[in-house]
């Protein structure tokens, strides 16, 4: 049985975590992200987020159990030590992300940091479902695949995914804004995480099914009004495409029908806009492209402004050139 039961658990905890991971890269409709660093963040998150929280978790155990003494420490250490250890752990690949031209705003903030999290959430199931599947409990190991699956790794994502957010919007603002990123990203990570695990746990040592319950329904509305930002930050991206294309348009670059559908996914999603001759997926994102660097390019520190400025001068030569082929 175990046998069969630890394949189960494989399956269980793989399948569903691809599935939400590029269920969350389709949503991030107008500029979607090159899937190899995608990929490498969601592994970064299942591999070395996993080893340096359980390496954290370990170092801090120790002070903790001396302090509240063992039985204390190992109730409360869901609550007093995973989310201070597994929040920056996932999060660190961020900012080697954060650093790349790949980067550009809240959007890609959620986006990469929901794929740490799905990435850490993988593994850290798959260990909790191979462990109850040592007991042989058939109910209570499928009772673990659906509240890990459904609540607990999607908490991960949602967690990491804060602090993405907080990093992109951050970006290209003020000094202000990225002072204050790392602690209101952070603050809603840890928050969201105890708040998970700390009910969980008095519930669960107190026997207050209700809590648990209650539980639940909060993730559902953190969940909800997260979705929300997320929609949000999609609206932003939007106007952004918009607004810079605006110039284009005015410039004489782009006709003004190719500015309106590439600032709307669902107008661009349909066909017979793109002239014969133009490869339609390059075109798009080259304009897509053109129409962040633009606005990086305006909002970015001297230090990167060259590198923005020349990107838009490179990309104005590419839609031109792209443009010329349907005159061909």
């Amino acid at each position: 049985m175990f046998f069969v039961l630890a394949l189960l658990s494989a399956f269980a905890a793989t399948v569903p975590m691809l599935a939400f991971l590029f269920t969350v890269w389709f949503l991030d409709r107008h500029d979607r992200e090159p899937l190899w660093l995608f990929l490498l963040t969601f592994a970064w998150g299942a591999i070395g987020g996993v080893i340096f929280a359980m390496i954290g978790s370990v170092a801090m155990a120790i002070p903790l159990s001396m302090a509240l003494g063992p039985n204390l420490a190992n109730q409360y250490s869901a609550v007093l030590i995973a989310p201070i250890v597994e929040e920056p752990t996932k999060a660190a690949v961020l900012f080697a992300v954060m650093l790349s031209r790949h980067f550009d705003n809240a959007t890609d903030g959620f986006v990469y940091g929901a794929a740490a999290g799905l990435g850490f959430g993988m593994t850290e199931n798959f260990l909790y479902f191979v462990t109850v599947a040592g007991a042989g409990d058939v109910a209570g190991w499928l009772f673990t695949v659906v509240i890990r699956t459904f609540f607990s790794a999607v908490m991960h994502a949602c967690a990491t995914a804060c602090v993405g957010a907080m990093l992109g919007f951050a970006r290209f603002r003020g000094w202000g804004w990225k002072i204050a990123a790392l602690p209101i990203g952070f603050g809603a990570a840890m928050g969201m995480h105890a708040l998970w695990n700390g009910m969980l746990t008095v519930g669960e040592i107190f026997e207050l099914e209700a809590l648990t319950w209650v539980n639940f329904v909060l993730f559902i509305v953190e969940f909800v009004v997260l979705f929300i930002v997320f929609q949000f930050a999609l609206w932003d991206e939007r106007a952004t495409i918009r607004r810079e294309l605006a110039d284009e348009v005015q410039n004489g670059l782009l006709p003004l029908a190719h500015a309106k559908a590439i600032g709307s996914y669902f107008a661009r999603s349909r066909g017979g806009w793109v002239p014969a001759g133009i490869p339609r997926v390059q075109y798009i994102r080259a304009v897509t492209t053109l129409a962040l660097r633009k606005h990086q390019s305006r909002n970015s520190t001297a230090r990167t402004h060259a590198f923005y400025a020349d990107e838009v001068v490179r990309l104005r030569r590419e839609v031109a050139a792209l443009l010329k082929l349907a005159e061909a």
